[in-house]
């Protein structure tokens, strides 16, 4: 038994894509030659059953040569991840292991995913740490705190001021924001929005420099099940983002960030070189 959806034609997999929505869709390219796609394909079933609110769709490459030539895959299996028909991430072998990570990793919030009827993910999970930067944030409460929902927090140290840059790990389309912080006058209240900065501006560049837009926030903003929506328009190829918060609702000492969410869907990228030769059976 299984939840595993079977492409037999071409046309069918662009129906499977439309059809699951906001879904994350995890697609296996196999063949009936292959051994390791034989070997995983029961797990596969299994991953199908685990996690009920993905859509698991298998392609045999022989009987859907366009599918497979058009989504670029050179070697089976080769697991293709989708969210709103544009695929965001890829992995080739029959690794278990990896697999689960890749199918928990692209899961993301369901209920935040899409919330607002945009058709837009949660973000977060493209975050590329190691382009990230938070100007002025305190060393027990640093910028780390807030990219995920753990419990902990994002502090301003010195006074209410932030700068946070954000760098994606491909160019994203950027819907909206979350900006959650606490109902005791430290939540944030007037943030500019800069995008694909350079280099993260310092504080006199960010008062001075006009920014791509600009909001005050009210209480109700940054509560847990708010969503701050974006001039989308403005925000359709963003590789970074770099968030300037002035001030607080309570002219408090500090500013305090709870979670800093991003909604929006990836810009389609295929990297070919990530692919191996046509035939290859890992």
């Amino acid at each position: 038994m299984s939840n595993v959806r079977v492409v037999t034609e071409d046309a069918q997999f662009q129906v499977e894509l439309t059809n699951a929505g906001t879904k994350l869709v995890v697609v296996d390219f196999y063949a009936d030659w292959c051994g390791p796609c034989q070997r995983i394909a029961p797990f596969f079933n299994q991953l199908s059953l685990r996690y009920p609110t993905v859509v698991f769709v298998k392609v045999n490459v022989d009987q859907c040569q366009q599918t497979a030539s058009s989504n670029g895959v050179r070697a089976m299996p080769t697991f293709l991840f989708f969210r709103n028909k544009t695929k965001v991430d890829q992995l080739q072998g029959a690794d278990q292991n990896k697999l689960e990570e890749k199918v928990k990793k692209w899961m993301g919030d369901e209920e935040e995913d899409g919330e607002e009827g945009s058709g837009g993910m949660n973000l977060n999970s493209m975050i590329m740490k190691s382009g990230c930067e938070c100007l002025n944030d305190s060393d027990d409460h640093p910028f780390s705190h807030c990219l995920d929902k753990g419990g902990q927090y994002l502090e301003s140290d010195c006074d209410e001021q932030l700068i946070m840059t954000v760098s994606f790990n491909q160019p994203v389309k950027l819907h909206s924001l979350k900006i959650q912080g606490p109902d005791n006058g430290q939540a944030a209240k007037t943030v500019k929005i800069f995008i694909n900065q350079p280099a993260t501006p310092d504080f006199d560049a960010a008062e001075r420099n006009d920014p791509v837009q600009q909001f005050e926030l009210t209480a109700d903003d940054v509560k847990e099940d708010a969503v701050i929506n974006l001039r989308y328009v403005k925000f359709q190829n963003i590789q970074n983002v770099t968030i300037f918060v002035k001030d607080n609702q309570g002219e408090e000492e500090t500013t305090i960030v709870n979670y800093l969410g991003f909604i929006g869907t990836p810009v389609s990228a295929t990297n070919m070189t990530e692919f191996k030769r046509v035939g290859i059976c890992l």
